[in-house]
């Protein structure tokens, strides 16, 4: 369990916290492209580590992310016109460029100096991966876009979305680090499979160790990405089963996939403020094109589970996660339908903020303990003029989680060296 004072620490992440200066370190997805399509298009509102902002992009087709408020009186920029590169206030007409600058000031005198003196909060913007990513970080310390194997691929092998969590990005990323859970959660209601583990590969049927074993032996390994969590299950008189989870600082995690798949993504858990965040769910196929649009089976699952019009589940806390009791008593150990609608029920239902100090953690939570205590640590030492390493050096994230068998005499650190290797 953790303190108040420990809870606070590795949870607040707004301006001028230490977690939220952690994380403004890393390049950060805040948006996605889809959103701001068009150039001189509307506007959008983007909430980002306690900050309210605006996204626009220009006419050139650059995007530029600005403070919400305008400078001269406080003004929302949202309502703001969107035009010739630079988005102007409504108010008074003052226009802000993709920088801060203030390009024009028609209410001043003609001979007026002062737009000179005057910028909008603003950082700088890239795009990669159907994503539209911010630096909110010291304009001194440049950071590397994270080279995630998905963000190597032509735009037509990705797929990005993104749903709404309203609690704070800790107990959503937690879910993502609990590989016991899956065993209970996602189970049927026997517990004799897990939905959607078991599927075809090679024309056999991978059967479902989740299901088998749901006690798994948990192994936290530090690394510069993060934290390596290695869940190991019985498997058969010869081998284990080890599902290698990773999480990638400072909030992406990657759920293990079979050996040799072409499929590639993570979920990032994005602060909005200290309870909300935006999971953004992004995955590719390293070896074809994705389908487009409905023929797309995670395209068509997401806009399914949405309400149409926005990025909120359909099942929500306000009508108990849509919960089924005759399913739960007949097929599946929830009542609840689909991964997503289950995760987010758990870490919904457990308040805005998760009070830690009244948890009881067990020796299948080694890796929730290893990621909250290196977030602290580098917090810490942040603080103490220690910047992060993998904030500046994208090639650490050339990694990739992978599901296995490995004899059971195996010194499995060595073992699942080959396999983690990213295949872009």
């Amino acid at each position: 369990m953790l303190t108040q004072e420990q809870n606070d620490f590795v949870t607040r992440v707004g301006p001028r916290t230490p977690m939220g200066d952690l994380f403004r370190r890393f390049w950060v997805p805040a948006l996605l492209t889809e959103e701001v399509l068009d150039a001189d298009g509307p506007p959008v509102r983007v909430r980002l580590l306690g900050e309210d902002l605006i996204a626009f992009r220009t006419t050139s087709g650059d995007v530029g992310l600005v403070q919400n408020a305008c400078p001269h009186r406080g003004a929302s920029m949202f309502f703001g016109r969107n035009e010739e590169d630079g988005l102007r206030c409504v108010y008074h007409g003052w226009k802000f460029d993709t920088d801060g600058r203030c390009v024009d000031m028609p209410n001043e005198p003609a001979e007026s100096n002062f737009r000179h003196k005057i910028f909008a909060t603003a950082y700088p913007c890239r795009e990669a991966g159907g994503v539209v990513w911010a630096y909110l970080g010291p304009a001194h310390l440049p950071a590397e876009l994270p080279e995630l194997e998905w963000l190597r691929l032509p735009q037509s092998h990705v797929h990005a979305t993104k749903q709404l969590r309203p609690c704070n990005y800790l107990q959503a990323l937690e879910g993502d680090l609990d590989s016991s859970h899956a065993s209970f959660l996602h189970a049927t209601a026997d517990r004799s499979d897990v939905l959607g583990a078991s599927r075809p590969t090679k024309g056999n049927l991978i059967p479902s160790y989740w299901a088998r074993d749901g006690a798994p032996r948990i192994f936290a390994k530090d690394t510069d990405y993060g934290i390596l969590v290695a869940g190991r299950r019985e498997a058969d008189a010869a081998n284990f089963y080890w599902r290698l989870n990773l999480w990638l600082l400072p909030f992406y995690a990657m759920v293990a996939i079979e050996p040799g798949s072409t499929r590639a993504g993570c979920n990032a858990w994005v602060p909005m403020d200290d309870e909300h965040c935006w999971v953004f769910r992004l995955s590719a196929d390293i070896a074809k094109p994705l389908p487009q649009g409905g023929a797309n089976p995670q395209a068509a699952a997401v806009a399914s589970d949405t309400v149409p019009g926005s990025y909120r589940l359909r099942a929500a806390l306000e009508n108990d996660f849509l919960i089924d009791r005759e399913q739960q008593r007949t097929y599946n150990f929830t009542g609840i339908q689909g991964v997503n609608a289950q995760d987010e029920a758990m870490t919904v239902s457990m308040g805005g903020i998760m009070d830690r100090s009244k948890e009881h953690l067990g020796t299948a939570d080694a890796g929730i303990i290893s990621a909250r205590r290196k977030l602290t640590q580098m917090a810490h030492d942040l603080q103490a003029g220690v910047e992060p390493y993998a904030a500046q050096h994208g090639d650490v994230y050339r990694v990739r989680p992978v599901g296995l068998l490995l004899d059971r005499s195996a010194a499995w650190e060595e073992a699942i060296e080959p396999w983690l290797k990213p295949l872009v």
